[in-house]
């Protein structure tokens, strides 16, 4: 299966949290998207691995991606390193992507730079032909997407460019919220994390409003760039 789209995350959640409204008015438009988790975010203070595999399985049919694997590296200690690298690379190589979405490139939780650095740095090594990689014993041909983008996570980085996405934020808490165990629940007996909070909740409408607000819609979700953003015609822009 070939993607036009695969949204790659440290941690389950992340995706959801960074880019849902944007996948969401995607699959909508007939793209095909994945998502990709590098690791199962089993030290999270709530919840456990196993749940949150099962709340990204859901969240992964609210927003109707075509696919969603994970890498199973270790949550708070993978590395920037050859072997990470590699089973990146097969991820691109088996998918095919045209656009890669990826971790914001500086944020609080130290996963999302180490994340962001790592998929950005295997989206251009699956690109070499001399890379060689195989799954089931069968070898892949070099591909390298043709755009990476950085969602904004945490902190409040500047966008280079933002996404209209009235009409997909509803869509996009649904997702988030498919993740029980991390959000505020006023019955949970878990212990008060950064992202438990009400206010966090309330961020993720207030931030596209405002994001919104700034290009004349309702919603908009901001992304960075790695290079200039180009287009045809000035009147490709909104």
């Amino acid at each position: 299966m070939k993607l036009d789209i695969l949204a790659i995350g440290a941690h389950p959640d992340d995706v959801e949290l960074g880019c849902a409204a944007t996948i969401a008015k995607e699959v909508a438009n007939g793209k095909k998207v994945g998502i990709l988790d590098l690791t199962r975010g089993e030290l999270g203070t709530r919840g456990t691995a196993e749940i949150r595999d099962q709340e990204a399985t859901n969240a992964a049919t609210i927003l109707g991606v075509s696919v969603r694997e994970n890498l199973g590296l270790a949550d708070g200690f993978f590395e920037n390193n050859k072997e990470a690298q590699i089973e990146i690379i097969k991820v691109l190589r088996k998918y095919r992507p045209d656009i890669v979405l990826c971790n914001a490139i500086d944020d609080r939780h130290i996963d999302h730079g180490k994340g962001s650095k790592l998929a950005s740095d295997a989206c251009f090594l699956s690109g070499l032909q001399k890379i060689e990689t195989s799954i089931d014993g069968n070898s892949q041909q070099q591909w390298r997407p043709e755009h990476v983008y950085h969602y904004i996570q945490w902190k409040n980085i500047e966008p280079d460019f933002v996404v209209d996405v009235s009409g997909y934020l509803d869509k996009k808490l649904e997702a988030v919220l498919a993740y029980k165990s991390q959000f505020h629940s006023a019955d949970s007996k878990e212990p008060e994390t950064p992202i438990s909070s009400t206010n966090f909740k309330d961020s993720l409408t207030y931030r596209a409003q405002d994001l919104g607000r700034l290009i004349g819609v309702e919603h908009a979700e901001g992304f960075t760039v790695e290079r200039y953003v180009a287009v045809e015609s000035l009147y490709d822009l909104i």
